[in-house]
């Protein structure tokens, strides 16, 4: 088994890490309260992308994790491990799940993102797909470790209605110092704009903001933001070009976004697959096969495909007529994770 890697820190210029520790200790006189069912599943809450961090003492930092999000059910007798999407992948993460029984509570739901960690500690989302057998695959990633940086249920308890600043603060009370393949994810502390370029800096995909008076509220409520370093972002694939000379026949992929019940073209993408990426896409693509295209788009050796596989591209910005630019394909996404396919109606092309 691989050594399992660690995460690097965000750091100030004295090389000291930028991350808080708790701060108040549990009250052992807290009132026994009446307990709370656990329930089967609580949405998750999700980040609005937004150009710039926000300011004030009422947000908090982390770095933001590129993987998969997840929920760790820990139950008297079991272990359950749930995809955003409400699927169950205890099976899938095995090596989290040992480490969750281990944790040495009785209930608890832990909110965070499953990733594998390169060399240089940083979250490799293909390295990801590729532990787990690929889109489709159904094979157990024993590399994974699991961030968690939110706490929905514990000790009987449903914390949901609770601020953030508590359930964070709970949750670093037994995850402080774990090294295993559960972890806290850390709060970085400092200003916003200057964690933004620490991230950016040492390559990783960006920070989240969240506002620490606030209850869990499913769905993109702007109470939690993402601010990116390299754009990344999901798309449809409708179809492929034709290549005799590319990797498996594949010259590149085409691309669209949605705009509101429709899709629109935002480009193609011919790099950042692998020969067995490129395998695997036309197999499907050419079982996919359609005559008429998702988008309207002619091209002499373009093969359309149904809109069904979706991909996460990562790109450095559009272009006036709204296709990407610097387009690299970085893995396709899985249905259980739920993916939310770009909407161009967030997007204002040329401004």
């Amino acid at each position: 088994m691989k050594k399992r890697q660690s995460a690097i820190p965000l750091y100030d210029e004295s090389r000291e890490t930028l991350q808080s520790r708790p701060v108040r200790i549990r009250d052992p006189e807290q009132p026994s309260l009446p307990f709370d069912p656990i329930p089967d599943r609580v949405e998750p809450c999700l980040a609005l992308l937004r150009p710039a961090p926000p300011e004030g003492p009422e947000w908090l930092f982390e770095n933001k994790w590129d993987g998969y999000r997840l929920a760790i059910h820990i139950e008297p007798k079991r272990v359950r491990i749930i995809t955003r999407g409400g699927h169950d992948w205890t099976q899938r993460f095995p090596t989290i799940a040992e480490a969750a029984k281990k944790l040495g509570v009785g209930t608890a739901i832990l909110d965070g993102e499953a990733v594998v960690l390169n060399k240089q500690g940083h979250a490799d989302f293909g390295a990801l797909q590729r532990s787990l057998g690929g889109r489709g695959g159904k094979r157990a990633s024993t590399e994974a470790v699991f961030f968690a940086f939110d706490l929905l249920y514990f000790d009987g308890h449903d914390l949901t209605k609770t601020e953030l600043d508590v359930r964070r603060h709970l949750l670093s009370d037994f995850l402080d110092g774990a090294t295993g393949a559960v972890q806290l994810s850390e709060e970085a502390h400092g200003d916003g704009a200057e964690l933004l370029a620490k991230a950016c800096t040492m390559g990783l995909e960006g920070i989240i903001a969240k506002q620490r008076d606030r209850p869990h509220r499913s769905g993109r409520s702007g109470d939690w933001i993402k601010i990116k370093c390299i754009q990344s972002e999901s798309f449809m694939i409708v179809g492929y070009e034709q290549s005799a000379a590319a990797r498996s026949g594949i010259g590149s992929l085409l691309l669209a976004a949605r705009r509101g019940d429709a899709w629109v073209s935002v480009g193609s993408v011919g790099t950042g697959f692998k020969t067995a990426d490129a395998e695997y896409l036309r197999k499907t693509l050419d079982k996919l096969r359609t005559k008429t295209p998702a988008v309207p788009l002619t091209g002499k050796n373009y093969v359309f495909a149904l809109p069904t596989l979706i991909a996460e591209i990562e790109f450095r910005g559009w272009t006036d007529d709204g296709n990407l630019r610097h387009a690299s394909y970085k893995g396709l996404r899985e249905v259980q994770d739920n993916a939310a396919v770009f909407d161009m109606k967030t997007l204002t092309v040329g401004k």
